[in-house]
């Protein structure tokens, strides 16, 4: 075999978690191949992050305490989410017997642990945010999974003038405000990956004016084709900077459309949370001037929390106590 034919053989093996000195271990073990180097397991190390870097989709791999760990995608669904999210126990697989062992703490952080990341960006726009929580939509019916985003933000227009201001509202209140709806993703590694999450955030945003798939981490073998899905279906992709949310970046604007009020309307009925920030932002739009700023600071407070400007501090102590990859 060749070494890396030698390390994908090695990882369906060992059937679990690993790094680059038990895949060492294993091919030397198994005489899978021959190494030449003086540092073989530096040249291990290497294709492994050969892999993950040129978007090879058979390889995927986490980090957590102590470096990188690999596994074989094709393996995804029998490690278990629970051993790529949490805390476990792992088996480990040989020729003529399973061995069990003890693997130190996988820790990953969740997707709704980047919501404040994101609304700290959003704030910095001046966008309200808001977490949208699936459990009150979806219930026990699994068709409504992709009714609504992870989050959905309203920008609102303010005219200097407050005469002109008012003057807008009258002639076309749609144009005082915009809706946004963000499908959150951790990373995306792959074609897979990407497709998938541009069409939930086709399906979880036709009632927006905007539609966004954000993700901290973007393989950057896929730029092609997501520019390609953003010409298409006009979802905008924003990537997160998680050591600075303040430099998060917009890889592609997504397309304005027209808001579905029928659509709206059913996420009112299926979601109290929506329901709320709905008429929560209503309150803004129709405030006087006298209560506007009232208005404001109520839909702020109901709104997700976020990270001040200055918050650097705050922002890498939250990071960590999440497992937020900041490298």
């Amino acid at each position: 075999m060749t070494i890396k034919e030698s390390i994908l053989k090695s990882l369906e093996d060992i059937g679990v978690l690993t790094n680059y000195i038990d895949v060492y271990n294993h091919i030397v073990k198994k005489k899978y191949c021959e190494f030449k180097g003086e540092t073989p397991t530096a040249t291990i190390s290497a294709i492994l992050g050969e892999f993950i870097r040129n978007g090879d989709t058979r390889v995927k791999r986490i980090k957590k305490e102590g470096g990188y760990f690999y596994y074989l995608t094709k393996n995804e669904q029998k490690i278990g989410v629970d051993v790529l999210s949490g805390t476990t126990e792992s088996v480990t697989s040989t020729e003529t017997s399973t061995v069990k062992k003890k693997v130190d703490k996988v820790k990953t952080y969740a997707e709704s642990d980047l919501h404040k990341l994101l609304s700290t960006y959003l704030k910095s726009t001046t966008i309200y945010s808001k977490t949208i929580p699936h459990q009150q939509s979806n219930g026990k019916d699994t068709s409504q999974v992709w009714t609504h985003p992870d989050m959905i933000g309203i920008k609102f227009l303010n005219l200097k003038n407050a005469v002109s201001e008012s003057f807008l509202k009258t002639i076309n209140r749609l144009d005082t405000f915009k809706l946004s709806s963000y499908e959150i993703k951790r990373e995306i590694n792959n074609d897979t990956d990407l497709k998938e999450g541009f069409f939930q955030a086709v399906s979880n945003s036709s009632w927006a004016n905007f539609g966004y798939l954000v993700a901290l981490e973007f393989n950057g073998s896929l730029a092609e084709e997501m520019e390609r899905l953003n010409q298409l279906f006009g979802i905008g992709v924003i990537k997160l900077n998680a050591i600075n949310p303040f430099q998060s970046e917009f890889l592609h604007q997504a397309k304005y459309r027209e808001l579905n009020f029928k659509t709206i309307d059913k996420l009112c009925n299926m979601n109290k949370e929506f329901k709320n920030f709905i008429e929560q932002s209503q309150q803004v739009m129709i405030a006087t001037e006298r209560t506007h700023k009232a208005m404001e600071k109520e839909l702020n407070e109901f709104c997700d929390t976020y990270f001040d400007i200055d918050a650097e501090t705050e922002i890498a102590t939250y990071c960590k106590e999440k497992h937020i990859p900041t490298e």
